[in-house]
């Protein structure tokens, strides 16, 4: 307190006060976050008593993140505390996430000894935000379905919503598989195995007949291959046509490849297998008896 019975301070004596430096007192005053009562005869600067809970308020938060803005929102009375305090929590988090997801791909990067532009993409397509990867997720499930009728809005949304998503604090293999998966969904030629799997289930779909049929199917199929696996039969064996008969009876052994090749080949199985990873869920199962219906089928196709 300077001796002239004013009650008023100095930036030195606020700095010796406060343990702060008269640097960072000057910026924060000419920032215009503690301004002077008045000036001195000479010129200086002059506070009052309250300048020094002032400044440890302003330190606070300072030493909690907050920009300079904030912190004049807060001693203006524009804003709270409270507010601001919410505020930054949500940006701290952001950039949490995009900390985990720059340390996950470095980890890739390290595992993999990747290229200069294979790390370029990696980082690229990982630091997409949520909506930008929703977006892509988006506009292929669109193309999937455009046009299709009927076509089951609760699968669209169920796709949309599942697929394709990045963990908030992934693993390096998730890193991997949203990668392999963000290149996969914009191949065209995996884009139309897709379409047709589309095609089909939507055919299916519209018949009422039909209803039902495919999980009775699936699970039919599970457990006759399941087994004929177990006992070591080859597809191509005359054991696996017995299998076939069982499985199909008298359907059209032709249409049922095509329909099998469009939704269970190695892209579709792929593309199952990384929503695996990304959902920290085990791979689909079945895949296997799947292939060794379509390798019977086309071991006997045109006999």
């Amino acid at each position: 307190m300077i001796d002239d019975g004013t009650g008023l301070f100095t930036i030195g004596e606020l700095a010796r006060s406060t343990g702060l430096t008269v640097r960072t007192i000057r910026y924060w005053s000419d920032e215009g976050v503690l301004s002077p009562v008045t000036r001195s005869t000479g010129g200086y600067r002059l506070y009052d008593a309250e300048a020094v809970a002032r400044l440890e308020l302003i330190r606070t938060l300072r030493e909690l993140g907050l920009g300079l803005d904030h912190v004049r929102q807060v001693l203006a009375g524009e804003t709270t505390v409270a507010q601001v305090a919410a505020a930054h929590v949500t940006a701290l988090d952001a950039q949490i996430r995009s900390l985990r997801v720059t340390r996950a791909v470095l980890s890739t990067v390290a595992r993999r000894g990747s290229t200069a532009q294979e790390v370029t993409l990696m980082n690229k397509l990982a630091r997409l935000s949520a909506a930008e990867r929703r977006r892509i997720l988006e506009e292929f499930v669109d193309e999937m379905f455009h046009g299709l009728d009927p076509a089951d809005p609760d699968i669209r949304e169920r796709l949309r919503n599942t697929a394709g998503s990045l963990p908030d604090d992934p693993t390096p293999e998730q890193v991997d598989a949203w990668v392999e998966l963000a290149e996969l969904i914009q191949d065209p030629e995996f884009r139309a195995e897709m379409r047709r799997a589309a095609e089909f289930n939507a055919a299916d779909r519209g018949h009422d007949s039909r209803r039902g049929a495919s999980m009775w199917f699936f699970k039919r199929l599970v457990e006759l291959v399941g087994r004929a696996r177990e006992r070591g039969i080859a597809p191509e064996s005359p054991e696996a046509g017995r299998v076939l008969r069982d499985l199909l009876g008298t359907a059209d052994r032709a249409d049922v490849l095509a329909r099998m090749n469009a939704t269970h080949n190695a892209g579709t199985a792929r593309y199952r297998e990384l929503l695996g990873i990304l959902k920290g869920t085990p791979a689909p199962a079945h895949e296997e008896d799947f292939a060794w219906v379509v390798a019977a089928l086309e071991s006997r196709a045109g006999s």
